[in-house]
C-alpha cells in the first residue's frame, strides 16, 4: 500500500509537509497562494487536529480545497467544513486520484491531474 506522499507524488503533485497543525499554518501562512489542496490526518501531534485545521484553511483561504483522513474516527456534525472531503482509512492510489479529479478542475492545477494507469 503507498502512503500518502506517495500517492500525491504519483497524482503529480508538488507539495509541503508538516508535521503538526501549527507547522501547516505556518506553511499556509507563507505559501498559501502556491496552494491548491490541504491533505491532512485527524490526528497530528500538538494541538490542533486535522478537523480544526481544516476549519481554519476553509476561514482564510476558501479557494483551498480540503481532504481529511483517518482511519479512527468519523467526523461528527459541524465538525469539518461543508466543502471539505473525508476519506477513511486504508485508502488506495485509485480512490484518491478520483477524489482529486472531481475537486480539482485541470484550471486549478499547473498542469492536469495525471490519470491513473
Amino acid at each position: 500500500m503507498m502512503d500518502t506522499t506517495s500517492i500525491l507524488e504519483d497524482a503529480g503533485f508538488r507539495f509541503y509537509e508538516a508535521m503538526d497543525g501549527d507547522e501547516a499554518k505556518r506553511v499556509l501562512a507563507t505559501s498559501w497562494e502556491s496552494i491548491v489542496l490541504l491533505f491532512s490526518d485527524v490526528d497530528m501531534p500538538g494541538d490542533t487536529n486535522g478537523f480544526a485545521l481544516a476549519r481554519h484553511v476553509a476561514e482564510r483561504w476558501p479557494a483551498i480545497e480540503i481532504v481529511i483522513a483517518s482511519g479512527h474516527v468519523l467526523p461528527k456534525a459541524g465538525e469539518m467544513p461543508e466543502k471539505a472531503t473525508f476519506i477513511s482509512k486504508p485508502f488506495n492510489k485509485q480512490m484518491v486520484h478520483q477524489h482529486l479529479r472531481n475537486m480539482l478542475p485541470d484550471n486549478k492545477l499547473s498542469e492536469p491531474l495525471k490519470k491513473p494507469v
